[in-house]
């Protein structure tokens, strides 16, 4: 199932990283401009493989691991360049930090469950703060490039803080889910 064109473009998601964080060093309007649209390409297969998966009925295990792996390596990347490049600074570094914890924690927290045989299905209120979060983050890769004297920074740390407060609304909700699972779980005994 590798090759399955849904699994293909999140592996897409993944490969696209490396060339992206160089782009972050090169001090150049055209490198900014390939990585808006790296990322905005990035961005749509997050959107485009689940959908095809459920409509060619590809739906993998493969698929199921591999793609919210690629989407919080794209994320988290982004967000390190971004800190690293001093277009993400001061304040403006708290959502990237609190957006980041929820990744790890809801990852923990998804890998847990799965081996209860649990899943946890991600909310509409998440893939808003998701496409929040990935509109946010192109206006900060933007930044001074913007054309017609766009704001992309202010609007990209503005974005960034509501997606944080989204962020945190959303991980308390599946927080609160899968405690009420754990706490359900049998325990093991000690041997």
């Amino acid at each position: 199932m590798l090759t399955s064109l849904p699994n293909l473009l999140t592996l897409s998601r993944i490969l696209v990283i490396p060339p992206m964080v160089g782009l972050f060093f090169v001090p150049e309007a055209w490198a900014v401009w390939t990585n808006l649209a790296l990322f905005a390409a990035a961005a749509a297969t997050d959107w485009l493989d689940g959908m095809l998966a459920r409509r060619l009925a590809v739906i993998s295990a493969l698929g199921r691991f591999l793609d919210p792996i690629a989407d919080k390596l794209l994320v988290a990347a982004v967000l390190f360049m971004l800190v690293a490049a001093g277009r993400l600074n001061g304040l403006g570094v708290i959502p990237a930090v609190v957006i980041l914890m929820r990744e790890v924690m809801i990852s923990g927290l998804r890998e847990f469950l799965a081996g209860t045989g649990i899943g946890l299905p991600v909310s509409r209120l998440a893939k808003s703060k998701t496409a929040l979060q990935m509109v946010a983050l192109a206006l900060l890769i933007l930044g001074n490039q913007a054309p017609l004297g766009l704001p992309a920074t202010a609007l990209g740390t503005a974005g960034l803080w509501l997606a944080a407060v989204l962020t945190v609304v959303t991980g308390w909700d599946y927080l609160r889910v899968g405690v009420r699972h754990m706490m359900a779980a049998p325990q093991p005994r000690e041997s």
